[in-house]
């Protein structure tokens, strides 16, 4: 049992630490553009698709609301997305892409190689590692 309380030992450091990285890693390559990683994170659910309320938003990101209200607002600020009142609910608001946020779906796909080859490059391997994360993920929400 003593194994288990060793830092290096917790498959949750891992992922803790595995996370970080990849934050580390992305910053350089979202910089350019005024970004952080959760932001890039709303370009990517905006670009799948678009005008979302931001209820829905922060559910399929994992994010409350309090977190993605002021990142949001940054983002429009930059000329990213558009905030507007939801017409069929005054109490929400919707979330949407500018021509600015849109066009940054092309460049994108240059951080995306960056970081699939800073990963070791193998896709069939990332795609079985995303996968099994995603399963564990699942497996823990139902507990």
């Amino acid at each position: 049992m003593d194994h288990l309380l060793k830092i290096d030992d917790l498959l949750c450091f891992s992922l803790y630490s595995a996370n970080h990285a990849l934050t580390r890693l992305y910053r350089p390559l979202l910089a350019p553009f005024g970004l952080t990683y959760p932001q890039y994170l709303v370009l990517v659910a905006l670009w799948e698709e678009d005008s979302q309320k931001v209820s829905d938003l922060g559910k399929r990101l994992d994010l409350e609301t309090n977190t993605l209200t002021p990142l949001l607002k940054r983002m429009e600020s930059a000329g990213y997305v558009t905030r507007r009142r939801n017409p069929e609910d005054e109490r929400s608001l919707i979330v949407a892409l500018t021509e600015k946020g849109r066009k940054l779906q092309a460049e994108a796909k240059e951080i995306s190689a960056c970081v699939i080859e800073a990963m070791g490059g193998d896709l069939k391997e990332l795609i079985e590692l995303r996968d099994r994360v995603n399963a564990l993920r699942v497996r823990l929400d139902a507990s």
